[in-house]
């Protein structure tokens, strides 16, 4: 019962998600060609390829809830098979057998392409000593950081660069980003945490250290939101 109920919550999470990026990219780029659908795609495919490194290769146990979470919930609603299929149609249905045929490739290649970069760079970063730094008894998670820093990147991108896009006032365009921002600091120092508990520490004995990969874990995402903002401010 627990898998459905965090499953359903990362859906409904990435299905808002999905409309807010399809929506402004279609904006921005015009509806002549499924720009929306494909972004989304290609994006969870790349996310997907590098969360799958760090959520299940690394069989952290005490995670199986959070995992499906992401993955099936999240990711599952965020990407779409049945809105590409239907673009293409509709692309063939007007005339325009092309565009359909070069939606097809581009879709196929690049998502498979993200994938493979996605889990490469996840196979990367836990290449050395399994993506942890020990140093006198401490414990630093340096691989899940820069996977927490690149997805903060990612939506301070994001919302930088479609939010200037979409008709939205700025009470909603701060609300967006504020809950955005919001969650994704909360789970992936959840995560963090979850992930040290595992390893045998506790709040008891290494109350400092915890306390302290929460804090940075913060405090490098916001960097992350900062820089995704002034990348998206240059396009």
């Amino acid at each position: 019962m627990n898998h459905i109920i965090v499953i359903a919550a990362g859906g409904a999470f990435g299905a808002v998600l999905r409309f807010f990026v399809s929506s402004g990219v279609y904006q921005w780029l015009g509806r002549g060609f499924p720009f929306g659908t494909l972004a989304v795609n290609v994006i969870g495919s790349f996310l997907i390829g590098l969360l799958t490194e760090a959520l299940v290769l690394q069989r952290i146990a005490i995670t199986l809830e959070y995992r499906a979470a992401i993955l099936v919930g999240l990711f599952g609603s965020f990407t779409t098979f049945s809105t590409f299929s239907l673009e293409t149609l509709n692309l063939i249905e007007q005339g325009h057998p092309l565009k359909a045929g070069l939606n097809i490739i581009i879709s196929v290649v690049a998502c498979l392409l993200a994938v493979w970069l996605g889990l490469l760079s996840g196979r990367t970063l836990f290449l050395y000593s399994g993506g942890v730094v020990r140093w006198f008894g401490w414990v630093f998670p340096y691989a899940m950081v820069t996977v927490n820093v690149a997805g903060a990147l990612i939506i301070g991108f994001l919302v930088q660069t479609l939010s200037s896009r979409v008709l939205l006032n700025i009470e909603y365009k701060a609300g967006i980003l504020v809950v955005l921002v919001g969650m994704f600091i909360t789970l992936s120092t959840l995560y963090l945490i979850l992930y040290l508990i595992e390893e045998g520490h506790s709040f008891q004995d290494d109350l400092a250290m915890l306390l302290s990969v929460f804090i940075g874990n913060t405090i490098v995402c916001l960097i992350g939101v900062w820089l995704g903002f002034q990348i998206g401010k240059q396009l």
